[in-house]
């Protein structure tokens, strides 16, 4: 699908986050490892979120939709059955993380799938220390890639340094030592997101920060819940805030936004850059901080320098970074962790080259990118390469292009944000 993005002379109004979905992954998750009837409020209708339904269902797990919530009837930490098929968890790397932590400790056999993109992602560093846990997991390249086919087990506990900053694998393996008889310790070098820890510690689980980067989860124990309410998803919402603070003029209110500090590095990146933004009404829901965002256009942002210490909380949103800096006074240096998985390094090229097309100047460097910023972009023929945070980010830079772009591929963002297009321009003018 092709969509046509015309330049805008300013972004204004006032819109409710939308729902975040990595944490309505683990809310669906999670609630359904409890023996309790729990709400879910603020759940999105994204094909992901189903598909994760749709595997909990095939698991035994009953729910209800209604007008944004989910009523989930957990079947507890052994409830569940075996599948008659294969569980296709679309395109969420999250649900797949989960479901393959989760699945390890049944006692039953089943395979697990998702989209075309999703069986490019590796799974050697959750499917690893599942195997030293105890778990029989078998799939393509060495176990690395989906499908996987898990056998479960009653898991022993672990005691792991992980080996890369994704809270995807940590997520895993303390989904996994649920299931477990001790003490799992793991050491989280990188501090990536900590959405699982939140969540579970909420619904009753034994889990420590022990120190800034050690965690430890102890066991047995049982979950039990009552009601959950999503945070609007700051990941998302840092689009519509860099669209306004590009403007010379306006304001943008965006209310219910998660402001977990693991997640606001991006949010971080654009303050130092000069934006105007301010946090109003801090409050929390179930153990994740939430506020409202106020946005105002007219400053013109400047050039940073982001070290290797600061891209592990940007990496997901290093598009809109990117696109920040093209439009920024000054050079901005990014410097990557060479230890960056491979679809991650795959974007930054890719927005790279996608901001190239519109007349920004970027070096591509072994060890991260030079964008050098004021660059007066022009429309151009764009494509998304079917990443849905590199079509908004191409979608907001548009916005302060020239004249008009046209991006394909525009459809990535229909499993992350449906309706963003519209969403995005009911508020310029």
């Amino acid at each position: 699908m092709d969509v046509k993005i015309k330049p805008v002379q300013k972004i204004e109004g006032e819109v409710k986050a939308p729902g975040d979905k990595s944490i309505a992954h683990r809310a669906l998750i999670y609630a359904s490892l409890t023996e309790d009837r729990v709400e879910i409020e603020g759940v999105m209708q994204t094909g992901d979120l189903a598909a994760t339904l749709s595997c909990l269902s095939q698991l035994g797990v009953v729910y209800e939709e209604m007008e944004g919530r989910v009523i989930i009837q957990g079947k507890g930490l052994r409830g569940f059955r075996e599948p008659d098929n294969v569980l296709d968890v679309g395109s969420s790397e999250i649900a797949a993380s989960l479901l393959t932590g989760m699945l390890a400790g049944q006692t039953f056999f089943t395979t697990i799938t998702g989209s075309q993109y999703l069986q490019k992602h590796h799974m050697k560093d959750i499917t690893g220390p599942l195997q030293e846990m105890g778990a029989t997991i078998k799939g393509r390249s060495e176990n690395d890639l989906l499908p996987l086919s898990i056998r479960g087990y009653d898991l022993m506990p672990l005691k792991y340094n992980l080996p890369v900053g994704s809270a995807q694998v940590k997520s895993a393996l303390l989904t996994a030592a649920l299931y477990s008889r001790g003490i799992t310790e793991l050491t989280d070098l990188y501090r990536t997101r900590d959405h699982t820890e939140r969540m579970l510690r909420y619904l009753g689980a034994d889990i420590n920060q022990l120190s800034d980067r050690h965690i430890a989860l102890s066991t047995p124990s049982r979950l039990k819940g009552e009601r959950l309410v999503i945070p609007g998803d700051i990941s998302s919402s840092i689009y519509l805030v860099l669209a306004a603070v590009l403007k010379s003029a306006g304001s943008l209110k965006i209310t219910d936004v998660g402001i977990n500090p693991s997640r606001t590095g991006a949010l971080d990146a654009l303050k130092m850059m000069g934006a105007e933004i301010s946090i109003q009404n801090e409050r929390e829901y179930n153990n994740e901080p939430v506020a409202d965002l106020v946005v105002k256009g007219g400053e013109k942002l400047t050039g940073i320098d982001l070290g290797d210490d600061m891209i592990t909380p940007i990496i997901d949103d290093i598009p809109v970074v990117m696109a920040a800096a093209a439009c920024a006074d000054g050079v901005t240096n990014i410097k990557a962790d060479p230890k960056l998985r491979a679809y991650k390094t795959e974007r930054l090229q890719n927005m790279a080259r996608e901001l190239a097309k519109m007349g920004a100047s970027i070096e591509e460097k072994p060890d991260g990118l030079v964008i050098k910023g004021n660059s007066k972009l022009k429309g151009a023929e764009l494509n998304s390469h079917g990443d849905y945070r590199i079509a908004m980010a191409l979608a907001t830079a548009s916005l302060n292009a020239a004249s008009e772009s046209t991006i394909s591929g525009a459809e990535a963002v229909d499993n992350s944000l449906p309706g963003f297009y519209e969403l995005l321009k009911g508020l310029t003018s």
